[in-house]
């Protein structure tokens, strides 16, 4: 699990992702439910046409819509793990104050491994620049992900 897996887990819990894959992202729908996609036309080979042209016949099998994604107030969370925590931290603006709040481990080791798995290209020796590359790449990726944070967090 790289470290952005853990941050994302640490905020988003268990649950989070797995509807990443078809399989586990739909939901089913019954017969007769009024959905667009229950009714879809579907040609019968051996059917003479009608005034349309095409024979029509309601599908009476399931259909599968996905799971609406689950979203997570970010700020809210990050708050108060950080209160929780005893320190004064500014997760809002560092780093590696947000990986201290999720109780993760914040070694620049740990920010160079995240630095690649989000894909920085400067130099990693300059730690400042590397940091807030990240805090701010992270707050985008926590966003597409889910994660509901504000504008102002996300410039």
């Amino acid at each position: 699990m790289g470290i952005f897996d853990k941050i994302k887990h640490a905020i988003f819990g268990d649950d989070h992702g797995k509807n990443e894959s078809v399989a586990a992202s739909v939901t089913p729908i019954t017969a007769g439910t009024t959905t667009p996609m229950s009714t879809a036309p579907v040609i019968v080979a051996d059917a003479q046409p009608t005034g349309a042209g095409i024979a029509e016949q309601r599908v009476d099998t399931p259909v599968f819509e996905p799971r609406a994604a689950q979203q997570v107030d970010v700020t809210a969370l990050l708050d108060s793990k950080a209160a929780a925590s005893g320190q004064t931290l500014h997760w809002r603006n560092s780093v590696v104050d947000l990986m201290k709040a999720l109780g993760m481990e914040a070694s620049l080791i740990e920010r160079k491994e995240l630095a690649d798995e989000l894909g920085f290209v400067g130099d990693k020796n300059d730690s400042a620049t590397m940091n807030i590359w990240l805090h701010k790449a992270l707050m985008k990726k926590l966003a597409e992900n889910g994660g509901t944070i504000p504008a102002d967090i996300l410039d």
